[in-house]
C-alpha cells in the first residue's frame, strides 16, 4: 500500500478542520479558524509540489492561489477584484503547466464547444445580477477557469476532475456576487469543492508521470 506523503495528510486535516469551521461558524463564531485553515492549505500543497520535483509554473501557480486565499478573506469589493485578479494569474500558471506537461489531445470540437456553450449559458445568467463594475472582470476570469478545465482534460481524469470542481466552486462564489440561490451551507460547498480542486490538479499531474528523479520519487 502506497503511504501518503506527510504534506498530503497534513492538507487532508488542515481541510477537514477548515470545512468544521465553516459548518460551525454562525454558532461558535470559529470564522477565525477557517481564516487560519484556508491560510493553510496552499501552501500545504506547494510543499508537497517541492516535494515531487514541480515545475515552476505549478508551483506559481499555487503561489497566486494562496494570495487569492488570503485577500478573499475580506469583504471589501477591492479585495474581491483583487483576489480575482491573483486567481486570474493562478490560472494562466496552470495553463501553462498543463500544455508543457500534459499529453498532446486528439482535436475534441464536440468538448471544446461544450465549455464555450456552458460559459456562455453561466454568463448570460450572471450577468443581470453582478454588479457592474465585476461584469467584465467576472467575464474575462470565466474565461480563463474554463480554458484551465479544459487543459486540465490533458492530465489525466484526475485532473480533469479538479479543473470541473474549480469551475464548480467560483461559480458558487459568483452565484453569491449576483445575488442568486446557492445551496446551504453555501460557503461549506465552496469550500469543499475548492479544496479538492487544488488538490486533485496539483496531484493529477504529479501522479500522471514522475517530472523529476530523486525528489518526485521521495515524496511518494
Amino acid at each position: 500500500m502506497t503511504r501518503v506523503p506527510l504534506p498530503l495528510r497534513l492538507f487532508a486535516l488542515v481541510a477537514c478542520a477548515d470545512l468544521l469551521a465553516v459548518l460551525l461558524d454562525t454558532r461558535l463564531h470559529a470564522w477565525p479558524a477557517h481564516a487560519a485553515c484556508k491560510a493553510l492549505l496552499l501552501p500545504l500543497l506547494a510543499w508537497y509540489a517541492v516535494r515531487a520535483g514541480a515545475p515552476r509554473p505549478l508551483l506559481a501557480a499555487l503561489a497566486a492561489g494562496w494570495l487569492g486565499d488570503l485577500l478573499l478573506l475580506s469583504p471589501a469589493d477591492p479585495a474581491f477584484l483583487a483576489g480575482m485578479a491573483a486567481f486570474a494569474a493562478g490560472h494562466v500558471c496552470y495553463l501553462v503547466t498543463f500544455l508543457r506537461h500534459g499529453a498532446t489531445p486528439r482535436a475534441q470540437p464536440v468538448r471544446l464547444g461544450g465549455g464555450v456553450l456552458v460559459l456562455a449559458a453561466v454568463l448570460l445568467v450572471l450577468w443581470p445580477g453582478l454588479p457592474a463594475g465585476l461584469r467584465l472582470p467576472m467575464a474575462a476570469y470565466s474565461v480563463l477557469l474554463t480554458a484551465t478545465a479544459l487543459a486540465a482534460q490533458r492530465c489525466g481524469a484526475r485532473a480533469a476532475a479538479g479543473g470541473a470542481l474549480f469551475l464548480v466552486s467560483d461559480l458558487l462564489i459568483a452565484l453569491g456576487a449576483a445575488d442568486l440561490p446557492r445551496p446551504a451551507p453555501a460557503d461549506f460547498w465552496v469550500m469543499l469543492t475548492y479544496a479538492l480542486a487544488q488538490y486533485l490538479l496539483v496531484t493529477g499531474l504529479l501522479r500522471r508521470q514522475p517530472l523529476t528523479s530523486g525528489p518526485a520519487v521521495a515524496a511518494r
